[in-house]
């Protein structure tokens, strides 16, 4: 019997290769005989064992949308360099105060589209069930930490509803922005949420798979 880490690895590879092949019904058919893996979407596929449950869900990985974004921070970068290098040489100190404050804001923007960008380009959710644990994992390039939560202590998922004349629901939607999650439960009066922008139909299904091994 293989690893739950080579599962899910195998599970990312034929995702993978699905999406390479352009969605094809006839490869997406082979590959769920050949591993019982459901493809639900090019972001949402679903692998279950008889004492497994694994979920891997990806970013939106739009190419131009992506491409405008490392063009974005790219630009974005080289102005802060610029900036930050003109600054040894003011003199005056009112003016020097305004670079440092404008650095500041650089730097928080910097970071921000940073983070988003790398979980763009090579992040992916994981969630897998194993011997009564449930364990939720964010995955940028092979790294991680998970949360491992005891099933008896997990309630069961719900979905976040989108209000569309919601501000801050339109916004976390966007491709710009890193969450946006669909789906919650609690454990231990606390609230894990998960599901990064997918859609009502790709929630439902993992609600389906999860919900169903939740007492």
């Amino acid at each position: 019997m293989l690893s739950v880490k080579t599962e899910i690895t195998l599970q990312k590879c034929f995702h993978a290769l699905y999406k390479l092949g352009g969605e094809s019904k006839i490869l997406k058919f082979a590959v769920q005989k050949i591993t019982g893996m459901k493809i639900i979407s090019e972001r949402l596929s679903i692998l279950k064992e008889e004492n497994l449950l694994s979920i891997v869900i990806l970013p939106n990985r739009d190419k131009k949308k992506l491409l405008g974004m490392f063009l974005w921070l790219l630009a974005w970068s080289v102005c802060g360099v610029i900036v930050f290098a003109n600054y040894f040489k003011l003199t005056n100190q009112s003016s020097k105060l305004f670079v440092i404050v404008y650095l500041a804001f650089w730097a928080y923007f910097e970071f921000k589209i940073l983070r988003v960008f790398a979980w763009k380009r090579s992040g992916k959710e994981k969630l897998w069930i194993q011997e009564g644990i449930l364990h939720y994992q964010r995955e940028v390039n092979g790294r991680g930490k998970t949360q491992e939560f005891n099933l008896d202590l997990v309630s069961k998922l719900n979905l976040i509803e989108l209000r569309p004349t919601n501000f801050a629901d339109t916004i976390n939607q966007s491709f710009w922005i890193k969450g946006g999650e669909r789906l919650e439960f609690q454990v231990q009066a606390k609230t894990i949420r998960l599901g990064m922008q997918i859609k009502d139909e790709e929630a439902r299904s993992i609600m389906h798979e999860v919900n169903a091994m939740i007492k």
